[in-house]
C-alpha cells in the first residue's frame, strides 16, 4: 500500500478570479442603470451580479482549502473543500439570487413603474453582455481543454471540477439573465407597460433557481463521495488481466476525494507460490503500472489475497 506524496493537483483558478473581476465591474454599472432607469429587471440583474461576486469569493476558498495538506485529523486531506464551497455557491445562487429576483418581479408586477432614461440600460446591459459572453467563452475554452476525448455535455454532468462547472453555470445564467432584462426593458419602455420589465425579473429568477439546483445536484454527488472516473476501474482491470502473477481482480474501489484527488483500493487475488519478498515486487510493480496510466491517484491500497472470496 503506498500513499503519493507528491503535492495536491494543480487547480487553476485563473477562470474564477477572471469572472470574479468581470463581475464587479459589471455589478457596478448594472447598480448604476438599474439607478438611472427604474428598472426593476436591471436591479435583479444587479443583485445577481452581486451574488455572483460573493460566490467567486466562495470558490477561491474553496480552492485554498482543498490545498491544504493531509493531516492526522485529516488524513486523506482537504480535497471535498472544494465541493463544500461550491455546493454553498449553489445555495447562494439559489437563494439570494433566484428568490430575491423572482420576489423583485412579483413586487413590481403588483405594483410597476415607468422605465426611463433607456439608452442608460441599453448601453450598460449590450456592455455586460460583451463581458459576460467574453468570460463564458473563456469557461468554454477551459472546459474544452479539460474534457479530453469526452463530449461537452458528458464532461459537464461527469466532471469533478466543481469550480469550474459552478462558474460556467453561473456565467450562463448571467448571459441569459441579461438577454431577458434587455427584452424586458425595452418592451415596457416602449408599451409604456411597467409589469413586462417586472416579468423579465421573475424569468431571471427562474433561471437563477433552475441553474443553482442543477448544480447543487452535480455538486452534492461529489460531496458525499462519488466514485472516480470509471476509466481507472479500467486500468486496474487491464493491469490485472496482463500480470502473470495476478490471478484475479477480487474488487476495486475509486473514490474522488476532491478535484484531482483520487483514493484507489485494490483487492487481488495472487499465486499461491510467491515469497514475501515476490508478494512485496508483485504490488510495488502493479503501482508503479496504475500511477503511470493515471497520475490523479493520491492514495492507492493494495491488499494481495491468496484465497477466492469477495
Amino acid at each position: 500500500m503506498s500513499e503519493k506524496s507528491s503535492s495536491n493537483h494543480d487547480h487553476s483558478t485563473k477562470h474564477i478570479i477572471q469572472s470574479l473581476i468581470v463581475n464587479v465591474v459589471i455589478a457596478l454599472f448594472k447598480g448604476f442603470a438599474a439607478f438611472m432607469t427604474g428598472s426593476g429587471a436591471l436591479f435583479a440583474e444587479t443583485i445577481h451580479s452581486f451574488s455572483d461576486c460573493a460566490n467567486q469569493g466562495l470558490l477561491l476558498i474553496g480552492v485554498n482549502q482543498s490545498r491544504k495538506p493531509a493531516d492526522e485529523k485529516h488524513p486523506f486531506g482537504y480535497g471535498r473543500a472544494a465541493y463544500f464551497w461550491s455546493f454553498m455557491v449553489a445555495m447562494l445562487l439559489f437563494s439570494l439570487g433566484g428568490m430575491f429576483s423572482v420576489y423583485e418581479g412579483v413586487h413590481k408586477f403588483s405594483h410597476p413603474e415607468p422605465i426611463e432614461q433607456v439608452a442608460w440600460g441599453l448601453g450598460i446591459l449590450l456592455f455586460a453582455l460583451s463581458l459576460e459572453g467574453y468570460s463564458t467563452y473563456s469557461n468554454i475554452v477551459e472546459i474544452n481543454k479539460r474534457k479530453g476525448s469526452a463530449s461537452f455535455m458528458n464532461y459537464l454532468s461527469s466532471t469533478k471540477d466543481s469550480d469550474l462547472i459552478v462558474v460556467f453555470g453561473e456565467n450562463l445564467a448571467a448571459v441569459l439573465g441579461l438577454f431577458f432584462a434587455l427584452i424586458a426593458m425595452l418592451t415596457s419602455y416602449y408599451t409604456g407597460d411597467g409589469r413586462y420589465d417586472a416579468v423579465g425579473s421573475i424569468v431571471i429568477g427562474v433561471i437563477l433557481i433552475l441553474v443553482a439546483v442543477f448544480l447543487a445536484k452535480e455538486v452534492k454527488s461529489l460531496l458525499i463521495g462519488e466514485s472516480a472516473d470509471p476509466v481507472i476501474i479500467d486500468h486496474v482491470k487491464e493491469i490485472t488481466e496482463k500480470h502473470p502473477e495476478i490471478i484475479e481482480l477480487i474488487n476495486c474501489r475509486a473514490i474522488q476525494q476532491g478535484p484531482g484527488e483520487v483514493l484507489v483500493c485494490v483487492k487481488i487475488k495472487c499465486s499461491g507460490n510467491l515469497t514475501s519478498l515476490q508478494l512485496s515486487s508483485l504490488i510495488n510493480d502493479f503501482e508503479k503500472q496504475l500511477r503511470a496510466k493515471a497520475p490523479e491517484i493520491k492514495w492507492l491500497y493494495v491488499e494481495p489475497d491468496l484465497q477466492e472470496w469477495k
